[in-house]
């Protein structure tokens, strides 16, 4: 393996989990299997590994600053965990591992086009969130745990089984979920804050599995602690609507690229 490659591969995923929330599992997972050649369950095993860690750098920096909203974070975590461990169980219940690679990367191929076209419609949803919110408050607070909760098993599920989803997708519902309460600022700092525990937990059971190369997980993290701490500090400064489309239109490629495998 190229380690400068690897490394450099870390440190531009690294600058978009900073500066986006974006990009732990949803370019290096593909980006380890199309381009590098990496078997699809370590490449989702390794990059939760990866993932925890550099969104660990990410989240110090904005925790620093006040912008992670931890009573959020404690609504989602308590969906998405349960659900990870039970798609750890039923992931090692699969007898063949070839069925779990041809699962894998068919889920990645979808997951990334459905991530793709949320990602698109962000200014859609965040207006229906708003109007929803602000037409009756009450009825929307009543929903808003619940509904939190279970957007928390759903992540749990597609990140445990495809590494994909806590950053696009979970900014994306939480966006639709807190229309006011939730600045853009604290909004990728309270997604990143989620993806942590979350990461961990599907990656120790990656591991357990023995899906997590440890020689390309630190090449990869060479580059990605640099880059999310030049991404952190990016966060806000950038273009949203410019860097949204870009990463959809990525996003949406790879995807169908994945599923035309």
């Amino acid at each position: 393996m190229d380690i400068g490659l690897n490394a450099l591969a870390g440190l531009v995923v690294g600058i978009m989990v900073g500066a986006t929330g974006v990009g732990g599992g949803a370019v290096m997972t593909p980006l380890l299997v199309l381009l590098m050649g990496v078997a699809p369950n370590t490449a989702v095993g390794t990059d939760l590994i990866f993932a925890s860690v550099t969104k660990a750098f990410g989240v110090g920096a904005h925790h620093a600053k006040g912008r992670v909203d931890w009573q959020v974070v404690r609504r989602l975590a308590a969906g998405s965990l349960p659900a990870a461990i039970a798609t750890l169980i039923w992931l090692q219940s699969m007898e063949s591992a070839g069925d779990r690679h041809g699962l894998i990367v068919a889920a990645l191929g979808a997951v990334l086009l459905f991530t793709a076209v949320a990602m698109a419609s962000k200014p859609f949803l965040a207006k229906l969130g708003k109007q929803r919110r602000l037409a009756d408050p009450t009825r929307f607070k009543k929903y808003q745990r619940p509904l939190t909760v279970f957007a928390g098993i759903a992540l749990g599920f597609l990140v445990t089984l495809t590494s994909i989803g806590a950053g696009a997708l979970g900014a994306v519902m939480l966006l639709f979920l807190y229309p006011l309460r939730l600045t853009p600022a604290k909004l990728v700092a309270t997604d990143l804050a989620h993806a942590i525990p979350l990461a961990l937990v599907a990656g120790a059971g990656h591991l357990l599995i023995g899906n997590v190369d440890f020689v390309l997980l630190g090449q990869l993290l060479l580059g990605s602690l640099p880059g999310v701490w030049i991404g952190s500090h990016l966060g806000g400064k950038l273009p949203d609507n410019v860097l949204r489309l870009c990463i959809a239109l990525v996003l949406g490629g790879v995807g169908m690229r994945l599923v035309s495998t």
